[in-house]
């Protein structure tokens, strides 16, 4: 049986290290996990409950609805920009969150990883992303954590797949996720 990880990108930049770390994310996947990533965060419009209906509802923000719903986990690959994490990811869990109580992260797995140059490796917007997924209904695999400092510095002139100590850690994360998205796990 294959585990399907949904991950979300906080950079829009091409080029981002932690879309790179996403990347990364995709050849390590241990065996029977598929990791799948939304790459159309940039098109979904700010949460707007008065768009939020059948008839409103841009097409941009049900396709990230359906992706998460057919996911068995969600993986979030964040920098840190001012101290938190990019409005981008909050804007996604906003739309992922509703309707309250029901919404398509409800009680699904999710961890939060990244990289960012400072020493810490975006370890606020981290916390502050999994703090936003815990309120959203998802169940956050708290002792499941990865973030790379230094980025600038240390992926200069590697990619983090080609980094065999970020592969295995990545690689450690998607196992976590996987396992707590498993039946046996529940």
């Amino acid at each position: 049986m294959t585990t399907t990880i949904l991950t979300l990108v906080g950079s829009l930049r091409e080029g981002s290290i932690n879309r790179q770390l996403a990347e990364a994310a995709k050849e390590h996947a241990p065996e029977a996990v598929n990791v799948v990533t939304f790459d159309r965060l940039s098109e979904v419009p700010f949460y707007n409950e008065d768009i939020d209906n059948d008839a409103d509802r841009p097409k941009s923000a049900d396709d990230l609805r359906a992706a998460a719903a057919d996911a068995d986990a969600l993986l979030l690959v964040s920098p840190e920009y001012n101290g938190t994490m990019p409005a981008v990811l909050k804007n996604a869990i906003d739309w992922l969150s509703r309707p309250y109580g029901a919404g398509a992260i409800s009680s699904k797995p999710a961890a939060v990883i990244g990289s960012a140059f400072g020493q810490y490796g975006g370890v606020w917007a981290h916390d502050e992303a999994r703090r936003a997924l815990g309120v959203a209904g998802a169940s956050v695999v708290d002792d499941t954590k990865l973030s790379i400092g230094g980025s600038i510095t240390r992926f200069a002139e590697v990619h983090p797949k080609d980094d065999a100590e970020v592969a295995g850690q990545v690689s450690d994360v998607l196992s976590a996720l996987a396992g707590a998205a498993s039946p046996v796990a529940a």
